[in-house]
Parts: structure tokens; C-alpha cells; sequence
């Protein structure tokens, strides 16, 4: 005799399965991958509610709240060193981090496209817990909503996190002073160059791996070495890369910045990279590296405690902020002489983050 399992549902096939519409409608189809992606993921007790949103506790006396946000849209999803998932917490614990405060919770919205493997997506949303687990944050709230096969790329996802500011520490783009060092954690271009070559199937004799990673460590290393007032500015370099960062922080400022060419570190596979695509790599995003306007009385102290960091090995002091009424950013070539680094004018690596 055939026995009827009461309110029995069949489990998500995250093998051989695709994203249906379904699956954003609201419905029981919604529910269920919830249930048995996102939440079997992420768990934790905010989630497991079921609410709307999530009530978090507040920060301690004295601290104070910076929220970022953060869209992510790489092309491809996966890629050495990383992919969609991880870099979507890593992008927003670093805007987090460079504005020194201590990431706590992330809120995620997905857009899936119909027809995409779940056994991809769930990759993704697997490789995002992990990273969420390694940063020490959580995922608290989120939202997924499903476009037609051809409107969407798979999967967008966009996160945005809550961390707490401690008191004293105000690293932000308006502060850096004529005479201040200019440092970068290490080596620049490594994520947009491995996007691109796994995006045009350019082989190296070794590989570009992405730089991704989560950069609120390094910013606590530093915190601990120098007094908070002598960090000026902190900035993760991304789209736009080094140069587009500085400019951002020569206007910001009022100030200008001048650069030594054979201080910033770039590896041999990349600049081999840009020099076969015709790309300069102080244009090229990083998704893992610190960039620092310091004190120059703290510099070398700063510059050792970015060093004594595992994500901080290679770091380099690169120039130094000038008083400049223009906001001009130069370098100093190896050749001896001078070249703008300007603004980047429309966008030389599309889809990098």
C-alpha cells in the first residue's frame, strides 16, 4: 500500500535545476529557495525570522554608525580568486572599512535571470557565506527577484553593510594635508587584469589571480600603530583603479599629489598584461588593496604596520601630497621625467566589479 507524505514538498534540484520566475513571485516557489539556499547559507537568527527586516542591537557609547552600498555586475561570475559571492561582501566590508569602521551586518539583493544554474547560483551564495563568515559579518536581510531569460546575466547582487565607527577616527577624502605620504598595501591591478584575462583567454606563464579580499584587518593593523589623527585618508582603489582614487582625493582635499613611478608596485604579469591590451595598469581596479594618506612623522610606522599584515606584504610608500591650487596628480617617470596622471575618460574595463 502507497503511503501520502502529509505537506510533502520536493527539495530544489541544485544539481541539475534552473532559476525559475517563479522563484520571485512571492510565492511558495520563492519561499522554498529561500528556505533551502539563502537561509541554510546565511544562518542566523535574524533570518530565521522571517520579518521584513532585521532590528539590530545598537553600537557601543561613543560610536557611531556608517552604512555603504555597494552593486556588483562582473563579468564573468567566476574568476581566479573569486567570484560574484565573495567579492560582493569583500566590495562592501572594504567601503566599510576605509572609512574606519568596523563592519557588522550586510543586507543582500539578488537578481537572478530565468535559466540560470542553481547549481551556480548556489556556488555564489555558498562562496558569499564564507566570505561573510571569514570578515566576521552577517547577513541579516535580503531580497531576490527573478528577470526574464536575456534581460538579466545571471546574477547581480547588491549588498549594503552597517559597521560602527569608533570614536576619534575620521578617515575621510578631505583631509589630506600638503606633506602627507601617500602608501598602497601592495600590488596594484591584480582584479581588473584577471577579469580580463579570463574574459579574453590570455594565458600567462603564471596566473592572474584576483586580489579580492576584505581589507578591515589591514585598517585595524594600522589603527593600532599610529595615532587615529595621523591617518588621514583611507581608500580601496577599485574601478578607476589607483589613479582615479588620488584624483578623487586631490579634489576632495584641495590638494595636489606627485608619484614615483618605480616605488608603485605592479607584478610582471600584469604589466605584461596591459602592455599586450594597451592598458595602463594605474587605471586598472583592485578589490584588495589599501590605499593611505598619513602623517609623514608616521609614516614609516604606518608603512611597517601595513608590511607585518599578510595583505599587506608589499606595501609601498608611492608619493606624497603637494600644495597645488590645480589638484594636479603627477609622476615621476622612470626615465626622469613628469606625466599627468589624469582622470580616466570612459570606461576602460567594463564590468569589473
Amino acid at each position: 500500500m502507497n503511503t501520502v507524505k502529509t505537506g510533502y514538498v520536493r527539495p530544489l534540484d541544485l544539481r541539475k535545476g534552473r532559476v525559475d520566475l517563479g522563484f520571485g513571485a512571492g510565492g511558495r516557489a520563492m519561499a522554498q529557495l529561500i528556505s533551502e539556499l539563502f537561509l541554510r547559507a546565511f544562518a542566523n537568527d535574524w533570518l530565521a525570522r522571517g520579518d521584513d527586516g532585521a532590528v539590530l542591537p545598537a553600537p557601543a557609547a561613543g560610536e557611531r554608525l556608517v552604512m555603504a552600498t555597494d552593486a556588483h555586475v562582473v563579468s564573468p561570475l567566476f574568476f581566479p580568486g573569486g567570484d560574484i559571492g565573495s567579492l560582493s561582501v569583500h566590495g562592501t566590508v572594504n567601503d566599510l572599512a576605509v572609512m574606519g569602521a568596523r563592519p557588522l551586518y550586510l543586507a543582500a539583493s539578488f537578481i537572478l535571470e530565468e535559466g540560470y544554474a542553481l547549481a551556480d547560483l548556489a556556488r555564489i551564495v555558498e562562496s558569499m557565506a564564507s566570505a561573510a563568515r571569514a570578515a566576521g559579518v552577517t547577513v541579516v536581510t535580503g531580497d531576490t527577484k527573478v528577470v526574464e531569460q536575456g534581460k538579466g546575466d545571471g546574477v547581480f547582487i547588491t549588498t549594503t553593510g552597517v559597521g560602527a565607527l569608533p570614536a576619534g577616527r575620521d578617515p575621510g577624502g578631505a583631509r589630506a594635508r600638503p606633506g602627507d605620504v601617500v602608501l598602497v598595501s601592495g600590488r596594484i591591478g591584480d582584479h581588473g587584469m584577471a577579469i580580463m584575462a579570463q574574459r579574453e583567454s590570455l594565458a600567462f606563464d603564471s596566473e592572474i589571480v584576483s586580489d579580492s579580499a576584505a581589507l578591515h584587518g589591514l585598517v585595524e593593523a594600522l589603527y593600532a600603530a599610529v595615532p587615529a589623527e595621523a591617518v588621514r585618508v583611507l581608500r580601496d582603489p577599485t574601478r578607476g583603479g589607483l589613479a582615479t582614487t588620488l584624483n578623487e582625493i586631490a579634489a576632495q582635499s584641495g590638494v595636489g599629489m606627485e608619484l614615483d613611478e618605480a616605488a608603485i608596485p605592479v607584478s610582471a604579469q600584469v604589466q605584461a598584461a596591459c602592455e599586450l591590451l594597451g592598458l595602463d595598469p594605474l587605471y586598472v581596479a583592485n578589490e584588495g588593496k589599501l590605499v593611505v594618506l598619513c602623517a609623514p612623522e608616521h609614516a614609516g610606522a604606518a608603512l611597517a604596520a601595513l608590511r607585518a599584515h599578510p595583505l599587506g606584504t608589499e606595501a609601498a610608500r608611492i608619493g606624497c601630497a603637494t600644495a597645488d591650487p590645480q589638484h594636479f596628480v603627477q609622476l615621476r617617470t622612470g626615465l626622469g621625467g613628469r606625466r599627468m596622471v589624469d582622470w580616466i575618460a570612459g570606461e576602460q574595463l567594463p564590468r569589473i566589479c
